[in-house]
């Protein structure tokens, strides 16, 4: 496989967007925003970092991420000649799905059975985390973005030096006494 041009980057990232929104819907990001559906209130996955994320080294999906979104497309030009739908060819086969019709496809796509369920679970799941643990970013920093999945859950900003400390502990006191050796920033000497 070549290089890929803007365009070819451009029909991925909208892809992908997509199946990101459709796995945890948010509000569009604009008027014109064709990837996201609009179906949630506040950030979704996508204004999570899920493309971010996605493509992280570290996830491991980086070099194939062109391959999910062109299978996807494939899978929603089918799923629209099956259902009767008309595409429009302004954007991506799965971006031109409906939200509805997007979540049907993935259901189907993710089903028990599917001969290519675990791939399109695991993009899932890398959606997912992107919302759930900003996996792609610091926590800190994600908090002082306003990150919509840890600001939902309520997660609090750490303490002014960056640590978070729960005044009020689980069982109502600490569960140990600090070791002697503890250094100021937490670490044994």
């Amino acid at each position: 496989m070549g290089p890929q041009t803007p365009d070819d980057h451009e029909h991925r990232t909208a892809t992908l967007e997509a199946f990101a929104d459709t796995i945890i819907p948010g509000e569009k990001r604009s008027a014109g925003d064709r990837a996201v559906a609009g179906v949630g209130q506040g950030g979704g996955a996508v204004q999570a970092g899920a493309i971010e994320l996605l493509e992280w080294d570290a996830t491991g999906l980086t070099g194939g991420l062109g391959d999910f979104a062109r299978a996807l497309d494939g899978h929603a030009t089918a799923y629209a000649a099956e259902h009767g739908i008309v595409l429009d060819g302004d954007v991506p086969a799965f971006v031109s799905l409906s939200y509805d019709d997007r979540a049907a496809l993935v259901r189907w796509l993710t089903a028990p059975g599917h001969p290519e369920k675990a791939l399109w679970v695991s993009l899932a799941l890398f959606c997912n985390m992107a919302y759930d643990s900003a996996a792609h970013m610091s926590t800190a920093d994600a908090l002082a973005a306003g990150h919509p999945g840890l600001t939902a859950m309520g997660l609090s900003l750490p303490d002014a030096d960056g640590l978070w400390r729960f005044r009020a502990w689980s069982y109502g006191r600490p569960l140990a006494d600090i070791h002697p050796d503890t250094l100021p920033n937490g670490s044994l000497a």
